[in-house]
């Protein structure tokens, strides 16, 4: 038997009960054969690579220390949890990863025992693993709830906010810093590991605790100095000061990628009887794999790629990205104009602010993952005379939705919201779709909601909004190419609440707000070869509705049709109110919404998600279709 190649570790591993059989030697030699996993199976289905990279020995020495799932482990967003979905009963699987029917590039309850909590979000893993610890201290079960949280997202407040009552929970909670960019942490050496690993240990709390006891019974002056000596020294040496006035026993910085300093320390923690405990883990984005190391993002997202030279699969040229259509159209603007600024939150590149940026630094502003405070810094801006721009995602900016009713609208202060991102948005699935932007915004008073078409009247509405100072604005734009029409010279002002017709015709009436104007004139062109004239109009607005054209197309057609990419309760729901409020349908008019299903869309290539939603051109005509047959047998059937 000499000679021949020992069983990979990795095969011997399907889920954490096997791994806690490893001999704690062999866990390095796991974790290079889980990094290699990892990079083959991203390498083949792109995702988020470099964050997954640099947890991969903290995924391998949680599971081997705690007894998951009983102790639920959440991982805040989700976009570091490859590893944990390989040696979770998932690696048969993980090559499905973000495409249809496949597994989902985050955490998701439905997917596995071993995720007890969904994310894609960022911030909300500590409250979360509270709730199950505090829930198992309720039950008396021992049960613990882990949280790992990165530096980036600890810049939410709601992170903030969970620790605020985490002594609740006792020692049922730990929460492990992942600092993968030394925003927090000086350089980790052998002293600081040192030192984690004896103020982990029980013998340490034990002291400290008896300490403390005593401390309470000196005279008071004597008790302040003395816990005050105790919190200096604790804060020079480890930086743990702000946590511990959060309640939390705090370790580290340690060595992120050094299981044999990870694995003691989460045993001592594990072990320890003082209350809720932070642990500061210092990894590497991108870890162990060069091409994602020598990255400025860290291969943070990535295409298909080579293994080897780490080149991604490109996308064949084609129209220009929304996101950097306004970057690039607010940065000439701002050229004119010194009262324009760009906000984002955490996303300048996703967003095309980084565009803007690179021309006028000085009112360029990334917030971090803190969209409350991104809107009501906007609006505090707007209230003194500046015309900012608010760049979200649609999915994002739900997370500031009181800040938008409060600080915004019923102030009525000029805050330009770019919602990036409207729409489905492909293999990021359910949590990033950009659904309910249109229904959530169109319901609120003085706020004016656009959505752009294409690529140039993108430019058109970034104008308007620049513009427009007598209150707030929307506009929404999709995640992708633009379709590639000619981009205009200089940006036109639109009028508030005017659409356009683009097609005339005279029995139907297809009313298209945002990019499914594309589908609509391709339904109307099958339309016409039926012999059914159709007119189609591109809104604009949602919000103050075109009640003149409106008005005009339904006594002039016998069907109307309103198409939108945005869920019940948006465009289709305000022009059936104005259908009803003035009797436009007494008149035997068919009126039908289209819109996105109500249900949350799992992950697959934008354009079958359009389809399964029925919002494509066949199922367009369909609909004209079935409103002319199902009038058809109506009268009949009155007539007989």
């Amino acid at each position: 038997m000499t000679g021949l190649p020992a069983t990979p570790l990795l095969d011997t591993v399907d889920i954490p009960e096997d791994l806690r059989k490893l001999d704690r030697a062999l866990l390095p030699q796991l974790a290079d054969e889980l990094r290699a996993e990892m990079i083959s199976a991203v390498s083949a289905t792109g995702g988020h690579l470099g964050a997954g990279l640099g947890v991969v020995e903290l995924t391998i020495a949680i599971h081997y220390v705690f007894n998951t799932p009983e102790d639920r482990l959440v991982w805040d967003v989700g976009h570091q949890a490859y590893p944990h979905k390989i040696i979770t009963g998932r690696r048969d699987r993980i090559r499905t990863l973000r495409q249809a029917g496949g597994l989902s590039g985050f955490t998701k309850r439905s997917e596995s025992p071993y995720d007890p909590f969904g994310a894609a979000h960022s911030s909300t893993s500590i409250s979360a693993a509270l709730g199950f610890a505090v829930a198992n201290k309720l039950a008396d079960k021992p049960g613990r709830g882990i949280a790992v949280i990165g530096d980036g997202a600890m810049s939410a407040g709601m992170a903030y906010e969970a620790m605020n009552n985490a002594r609740q929970a006792g020692n049922r909670l730990v929460v492990i810093l992942n600092d993968n960019d030394m925003s927090i942490a000086p350089p980790v050496g052998g002293l600081s590991a040192y030192l984690a690993r004896i103020v982990s240990s029980e013998p340490f709390l034990q002291v400290r605790g008896f300490a403390r006891k005593v401390s309470r019974k000196l005279p008071e002056p004597l008790h302040r100095v003395a816990h005050k000596a105790d919190e200096f020294a604790r804060g020079m040496a480890m930086g743990g000061t702000l946590f511990e006035e959060l309640g939390f026993y705090y370790v580290g910085p340690i060595d992120g990628h050094n299981l044999d300093q990870l694995v003691p320390i989460l045993e001592n923690v594990r072990d320890a009887q003082e209350g809720p405990c932070l642990v500061h883990v210092v990894t590497r984005k991108g870890k162990g794999y060069a091409p994602a190391e020598e990255s400025a993002d860290k291969y943070h997202g990535v295409q298909k790629f080579d293994v080897v030279t780490g080149v991604q699969t490109k996308a064949p040229p084609g129209p220009p990205q929304y996101q950097n259509v306004f970057g690039e159209t607010l940065a000439d603007l701002a050229d004119n104009d010194p009262r324009i600024v760009a906000i984002t939150a955490a996303m300048p590149s996703g967003t095309g602010v980084d565009k803007f940026a690179k021309r006028h630094p000085d009112r360029a502003f990334d917030v971090g993952i803190a969209e409350q405070h991104a809107v009501t810094f906007a609006a505090g801006l707007a209230a003194q005379g500046m015309r900012p721009f608010c760049a979200i995602y649609s999915t994002f900016l739900q997370r500031a939705y009181d800040q938008v009713v409060h600080d915004v609208c019923i102030q009525n202060l000029p805050v330009r919201f770019a919602i990036d991102r409207a729409g489905l948005v492909g293999a990021d699935g359910q949590t990033h779709a950009g659904s309910f932007d249109i229904a959530y915004l169109a319901t609120l008073p003085n706020m004016v909601v656009m959505a752009a078409a294409d690529e140039a009247e993108l430019v058109h509405m970034t104008h308007t909004a620049a513009e427009y100072d007598t209150g707030p604005i929307a506009f929404r734009y999709p995640r992708g190419n633009g379709v590639g029409v000619e981009m205009p010279a200089e940006p036109q002002l639109l009028e508030i609440g005017k659409g356009r017709i683009v097609r005339e015709g005279s029995k139907v009436a297809l009313l298209s707000l945002g990019t499914r104007l594309a589908e609509a004139l391709k339904a109307a062109d099958a339309l016409d070869s039926k012999g059914l004239s159709t007119t189609v109009a591109d809104l604009r607005f949602a919000k103050p509705l075109d009640t003149e054209l409106i008005r005009k197309l339904m006594l002039t057609h016998e069907v109307v049709i309103t198409v939108e990419e945005g869920a019940i309760g948006g465009l289709g729901a305000h022009v059936l109110t104005l259908a009803s409020d003035e009797g436009l349908t007494d008149g035997g008019l068919k009126i039908r919404t289209m819109r996105l299903p109500d249900l949350f869309q799992d992950h697959d290539s934008p354009d079958k998600q359009y389809e399964a939603a029925g919002l494509n051109a066949p199922q367009i005509v369909e609909t004209v279709l079935k409103a002319l047959r199902h009038n058809s047998a109506g009268v009949a059937e009155v007539r007989a």
